[in-house]
């Protein structure tokens, strides 16, 4: 694991964001057997063979130094309780790369407390401070108000729509890309 990620730990008020240990296997599965979850986005529910895959990828990605073509993912935990209520992470825009996206998903039953935003913005400020990222762009579904909702407030500005992309890339036509600088985030949080 990559130094820096081996001793990265979060913390907001409310939550905890974390590297994916290997007993997060079944939690994480069982989070991603809701559909419902998975509307806006362009993967499916997976069987656990399948998912298993998926994960090592996950804790494989953490070797990829901060100067690679990174994708990191990373638990949510509620701190009250230390329960698995979402995922976040940060890496490589893949229709735009090499450009780098944050992302989050939050379990359904967890929508509405305000958490994506709060997960969101201690994963820009680790971007930024740490892992010394300039620009972070974040992607939606246009149908997916939630989501730029929490783009709004973390100050991302809207970029464009994404069109023309093909191949693998072609399912993200349509949505809609926001951008967020450094500058513009540090200013927000007053420093």
């Amino acid at each position: 694991m990559h130094e820096a990620l081996s001793s990265m730990r979060l913390e907001t008020e409310r939550l905890i964001i974390r590297p994916y240990r290997a007993s997060d296997l079944m939690p994480s599965f069982e989070l991603m057997q809701d559909p419902t979850l998975l509307a806006y986005m362009h993967i499916d529910v997976m069987p656990f063979e399948a998912y298993k895959g998926l994960f090592a990828w996950l804790m494989d990605s953490y070797r990829t130094p901060f100067d690679g073509p990174f994708k990191y993912s990373f638990v949510i935990e509620r701190r009250a309780t230390g329960e698995m209520i979402g995922w976040c992470g940060v890496g490589v825009l893949d229709c735009c790369a090499p450009d780098k996206e944050l992302y989050y998903l939050i379990r359904r039953d967890q929508w509405g407390s305000g958490y994506a935003t709060e997960a969101a913005a201690a994963l820009a400020a680790y971007a930024f401070r740490t892992i010394g990222l300039n620009r972070l762009y974040a992607k939606a579904d246009p149908r997916n108000k939630a989501s730029l909702r929490v783009f709004e407030k973390l100050g991302f500005g809207f970029d464009r729509v994404l069109e023309g992309l093909t191949g693998e890339d072609a399912d993200c036509n349509g949505e809609l890309l926001y951008v967020l600088a450094k500058g513009g985030f540090d200013a927000r949080d007053g420093r």
